[in-house]
C-alpha cells in the first residue's frame, strides 16, 4: 500500500486514538488533531505521529490550525482527511463564537477547517471522510433558519442535526469537487465505548457510562477499524464517493433530508455565513 498523508481529528482518545494506531502499523505519515495536550502527547508518542492541538469551540483554534497543518505538509497536499472530532452535549452553551456548541464543534469546526485545507486537499487529491452517527436518521431535523435550535433544543435533537449536517456536507463535498478529484464519504462507526456522550445528560451517557455498554457498545478497536478501512480503501473502488455507510455496509436506512441536492447546498451556503469564509 502506498503510504498516504491523513490529517485525523478526534484523535486524542475513541476511534481516532485506535484508528492512529491501525493506520501508524502500515506506515502512513500522520497528523493528528485534539483538544488535550497530554492526550495528543500520549497518542504521538506511541505512534510517532506529528500531531496539534486545537480546541473546535473556538473557530480561531481551527483557522491556526489549518494554517499550521498547511506549512506542514507543503506542497505534498494532504491525501486523506478524517473529519472525526464530535460529541453529543448537555444543555443548550453558546461557544465563544456565539454558536451552539453541538453544532459548532461537530458541524462548523471540520467545515471550516476543511474548506482552508482546499489548496493542500486539491493537491493531493484527497478523500474527505465524515465520521456521522445513525442518529442523524433517528433525531436529526435540521431548520437552516435555526441551526442552533433556539425554538426547541434537546441535546439529542442537536446531535442528530449535526450528524446529519455531516452527512449533507459530504454530499456537497462530492457534488462541487468530485470533478477536481476530491472523493467524500460519510459513515456510522457502530455504537463505540468512548468517553461519548460523557458531557451529557442524556440516555445515552446512561448507555455509555454505566455496565449496559457491555452489552450494547462495540470496542473503540473494533470502531477504529472500520475508520481505518476507509482511510485505507480506494475512494469509488472500496467506496462510493458522496454516499453514507452504517460501519462498512451502504444503506438506504438513512434521513430522507439528505436525498435532495437543495437542502444540502442552503447548508453551505449558511455554513460559509457563519464561519466567514466564501461560500465559492
Amino acid at each position: 500500500m502506498t503510504p498516504k498523508t491523513v490529517v485525523l481529528t478526534g484523535a486524542s482518545d475513541g476511534i481516532g486514538a485506535a484508528a492512529a494506531r491501525q493506520l501508524a502499523a502500515s506506515g502512513h505519515r500522520l497528523i493528528l488533531v485534539g483538544r488535550s495536550v497530554d492526550k495528543m502527547r500520549a497518542v504521538g508518542e506511541e505512534t510517532g505521529a506529528e500531531w496539534f492541538t486545537a480546541d473546535f469551540t473556538r473557530l480561531d483554534d481551527v483557522r491556526e490550525l489549518a494554517t499550521t497543518i498547511a506549512a506542514a505538509v507543503g506542497d505534498t497536499g494532504i491525501q486523506v482527511l478524517a473529519n472525526n472530532a464530535g460529541g453529543i452535549f448537555g444543555d443548550r452553551t453558546p461557544t465563544v463564537d456565539g454558536f451552539e456548541k453541538t453544532m459548532q464543534v461537530n458541524h462548523l469546526a471540520p467545515f471550516l477547517l476543511t474548506n482552508l485545507l482546499l489548496p493542500q486537499l486539491r493537491a493531493g487529491g484527497a478523500a474527505i471522510i465524515n465520521t456521522s452517527s445513525v442518529a442523524h436518521r433517528l433525531f436529526g431535523r435540521i431548520d437552516i433558519d435555526d441551526l442552533d435550535n433556539e425554538k426547541d433544543f434537546s441535546a439529542n435533537r442537536a446531535y442528530g442535526d449535526a450528524k446529519l449536517a455531516n452527512v449533507l456536507f459530504t454530499k456537497s463535498l462530492h457534488a462541487k469537487f468530485h470533478d477536481e478529484g476530491l472523493t467524500s464519504v460519510a459513515f456510522h462507526p457502530g455504537t463505540v465505548q468512548t468517553n461519548f456522550a460523557s458531557d451529557s445528560n442524556t440516555v445515552m451517557r446512561f448507555v455509555y457510562r454505566t455496565p449496559l455498554k457491555h452489552l450494547f457498545l462495540i470496542s473503540s478497536e473494533k470502531g477504529g477499524v472500520t475508520l481505518s478501512w476507509f482511510v485505507e480503501g480506494t475512494p469509488d473502488k472500496t467506496w462510493v464517493s458522496g454516499a453514507y455507510y452504517d460501519e462498512r455496509v451502504l444503506t438506504r436506512r438513512v434521513n430522507p433530508r439528505i436525498e435532495g441536492a437543495a437542502l444540502a447546498e442552503s447548508l453551505w451556503q449558511k455554513s460559509a455565513e457563519l464561519v466567514g469564509i466564501d461560500a465559492g
